[in-house]
């Protein structure tokens, strides 16, 4: 979600142009989302029409793959496609399974039982500011078990689905997510948040945002 602008004296204006079409396209898509092994294929993501998965191209909402895939297609069209676990999430690395302090998910002196249980999905941020989840393997009395893999991480993913809007997206829905990826989630959602199916994303590793971020 890091952006690196460099001056390019040979850059056309065409092609400046091309640049600004690519980033600012409002994509709504519709999809089943499996996982695929030697076994078959394994449905683990549904989006519905009242809830589809919205992003605008060129801000690291969806994976860069993914966003390649369905940037290009009209409204209208359906895709299917395969991504390698290296165009997804990557490898699963055990290091990235951490023994946490409990102090780390203490609020006021009192543990955060409410958010932190096996099984749940928690925000957190480290010491630069990064914003990334993590899931909660286990918890005992002085620790709390961690796994910062993606959900996803080793596995082929296979998209079926169809494009249900494709546009240049509006100055107030770039702003939106300008505010949305400084810190604010205005998605309405309360605690239990599934505003961004990123898996995708970054599904993106990006996510709501809303609920306790623990440092």
């Amino acid at each position: 979600m890091h952006f690196g602008w460099f001056s390019l004296p040979l850059q056309t204006e065409t092609k400046k142009e091309k640049m600004e079409e690519r980033r600012n396209k409002y994509i709504s898509v519709q999809y089943k989302l499996y996982t695929v092994d030697e076994k078959g294929e394994h449905l683990v993501e549904q989006t519905t029409p009242e809830r589809p998965f919205e992003f605008i191209s060129g801000f690291g909402f969806a994976l860069e793959a993914f966003e390649n895939q369905v940037k290009d297609l009209e409204k209208g069209k359906t895709f299917t496609f395969q991504l390698t676990k290296d165009e997804a999430y990557g490898d699963y690395e055990e290091e990235r399974v951490l023994d946490l302090e409990r102090d780390v998910f203490t609020i006021n002196g009192h543990f955060d039982h409410e958010h932190i249980y096996e099984g749940a999905v928690v925000p957190l941020q480290n010491e630069d500011g990064n914003h990334f989840y993590g899931r909660v393997l286990k918890v005992t009395e002085d620790q709390v078990k961690m796994d910062l893999n993606h959900p996803l991480a080793g596995e082929t993913l296979l998209f079926s689905g169809l494009v249900t809007e494709n546009r240049e997206a509006t100055k107030e829905e770039i702003q939106h997510l300008i505010n949305h990826l400084h810190g604010g989630c205005d998605c309405g959602c309360d605690g239990d948040c599934d505003c961004d199916h990123e898996h995708h994303h970054e599904h993106g590793e990006g996510g709501c945002g809303c609920g306790h971020c623990h440092h």
